[in-house]
């Protein structure tokens, strides 16, 4: 529920919509619980826990309730050209419930709950012992899975990435918002928005979780140890509500060390209680990994060589980090401060800010972003845009191209009006770049694919997708849902196919279509009823070696 800046009071006073401050409003003990739980899962990641903003803007109900009931009730419903999606239109909300929050938000916000290393450890799992797994692979494609995230229903879909076939429904925690590999493959570790983290064994025949925590409320983040010396030994969880970062074993998940991240932002040295992480990315090269703390404007450089007493660089950044990858070398960390429009680099074997630049768009929504060799730029690293329709190429070689580097050297525009994009994907072995557009409020523009050229950096072809892969579904009370437009792209291991993901609704299955990488081709339809809202898809040889 991402309200923006774009709605103003005179739009919104053309559509008959401004209304004089609300009377006060009581929700009761029902309503208040059920309000909470929808924000929870739909609201929080861009407002907050505490409704102060990010990404989104501040729901205070001071703020909120000089909009009143009736305006906050139209852009729930409707959502607004800046990104925030239409929660009514896409058949998430029912109108009650949209009501319902509008009210909501214009009562003061309950205080989250807190979590404790005992807590942890109640919730703790092993549900196959390390001693009863396999010793050796079950299935020949194993690297060549996809871990496909069935966001809506709480479950990852397994599929080989060689024959098609789904050969795994796993449950997972509500809305996964990313899975990682371990370094060696074997394991996929997955994280709920409900800040429950399982991981599921690969080399099964029939991949199956084997180990499950709930480290805290509210996350977003999980990786694994990728250093030699603790190759496959730790995985990490970032979390948003604690704001905490937790260190788990990798095998079986058993709890080891919970480290605060709520702390002073770096600018004006404000206390923040809310002081999320948003992304972890683990080094290759030092026992480290790379944390960005949301509120803060800080990326920490956490060394975990040592669990118990861990050393921690906080490197100073800019405010509201979330998403971010590796440069080509794995070197610099590439971060966008979205909310600020700044991509962040960090240099992770100096241990330092290099730049923050302007993203010359409007919300930096890179996911990794996708790196490309380029023959005139040398190394580049982009990133697209969820409020404006830019993608921006950035140099990220100081040595051999010093001229290029640390600034944007190419911007392009997606054709038509307004952002949406969530996604931008590239591989080495495909001449192309892929950039979706779910959130884009206009439908032709929401329902295509943009094929990027990686010589030209140019848009060469917008891929339609054919209306009979694009679902619909009725409600209860025979309102039509459609699906959003593909969403997220993911190569096979070799890189001669992109995936993408119909985002469809609860109501009914939608399928992942298979391109071929170079001519473009349509070549399969993954269309089985246990995909139920397919939204990331992670491929394990892509995963673990960080390719994009």
């Amino acid at each position: 529920m991402k309200l923006t800046k774009v709605l103003s009071l005179a739009t919104i006073a053309c559509i008959g919509l401004v209304s004089t401050a609300s009377a006060e409003i009581k929700l009761s003990e029902a309503e208040m619980k059920k309000a909470t739980q929808v924000y929870f899962d739909r609201c929080a990641g861009c407002h907050g826990m505490l409704r102060k903003g990010a990404l989104g803007p501040s729901l205070v109900a001071e703020k909120s309730k000089s909009m009143g009931t009736e305006t906050l009730k139209y852009i729930i419903n409707n959502g607004t050209p800046g990104g925030m999606p239409g929660w009514g239109k896409t058949g998430e909300l029912t109108a009650e419930e949209t009501e319902l929050m509008a009210k909501y938000i214009q009562v003061k916000a309950p205080q989250p709950p807190e979590k404790s290393m005992a807590d942890m450890k109640k919730s703790h799992k092993v549900l196959i012992p390390v001693k009863d797994r396999p010793t050796a692979p079950e299935a020949k494609n194993w690297k060549d899975y996809f871990a496909v995230i069935l966001r809506d229903v709480g479950q990852i879909a397994i599929v080989d990435g060689v024959t098609k076939d789904v050969v795994s429904v796993v449950p997972s925690g509500f809305a996964t918002h990313i899975t990682r590999t371990g370094a060696s493959g074997r394991y996929m570790y997955v994280i709920g928005r409900d800040g429950k983290a399982s991981v599921i064994d690969l080399w099964m025949k029939v991949p199956k979780n084997v180990a499950e925590i709930r480290t805290c409320n509210d996350a977003r983040a999980i990786d694994t140890s990728k250093h030699h010396d603790f190759k496959d030994k730790y995985a990490v969880v970032g979390c948003y509500w604690p704001p905490s970062i937790v260190t788990l074993d990798a095998d079986t998940l058993a709890p080891l060390k919970i480290v605060s991240t709520a702390s002073y932002t770096y600018d004006t040295q404000e206390y923040t209680r809310e002081a999320r992480v948003a992304a972890i990315i683990a080094s290759h090269d030092k026992p480290e990994w790379v944390i960005n703390v949301k509120e803060t404007g800080q990326v920490w450089l956490y060394d975990y060589s040592n669990v118990k007493n861990p050393k921690i660089t906080m490197v100073d950044a800019e405010r509201y980090l979330h998403d971010g990858g590796w440069d080509l070398s794995k070197r610099y960390f590439m971060t966008a401060a979205n909310a600020k429009n700044i991509i962040s680099v960090i240099d992770t074997k100096e241990g330092k800010l290099v730049a923050n630049i302007p993203s010359q768009g409007n919300k930096p929504h890179p996911g990794r972003g996708v790196n490309v060799d380029s023959k005139q730029y040398g190394p580049i690293w982009g990133t697209g845009h969820i409020g404006s329709n830019d993608i921006v190429f950035i140099g990220t070689d100081p040595v051999n191209h010093a001229k290029n580097a640390w600034k944007v050297v190419k911007k392009i525009a997606l054709p038509g009006k307004g952002g949406g994009n969530l996604f931008i994907k590239g591989h080495p072995n495909s001449p192309y770049i892929f950039a979706d557009r779910p959130v884009n409020p206009d439908r032709k523009l929401q329902t295509q694919l943009y094929v990027i050229d990686k010589e030209t950096l140019e848009v060469v072809k917008t891929l339609p997708i054919p209306a009979k892969y694009l679902t619909s579904a009725f409600t209860a009370d025979g309102k039509e849902v459609k699906s959003r437009g593909p969403v997220h792209f993911e190569f096979n291991a070799d890189g001669s196919e992109v995936w993408t993901s119909i985002w469809g609704n609860k109501l009914k299955a939608s399928p992942i279509l298979v391109f071929d990488s170079k001519t473009l081709k349509l070549k399969s339809v993954i269309d089985d009823k246990r995909l139920i809202t397919p939204t990331g898809k992670f491929n394990v040889t892509n995963t673990m070696t960080d390719t994009y």
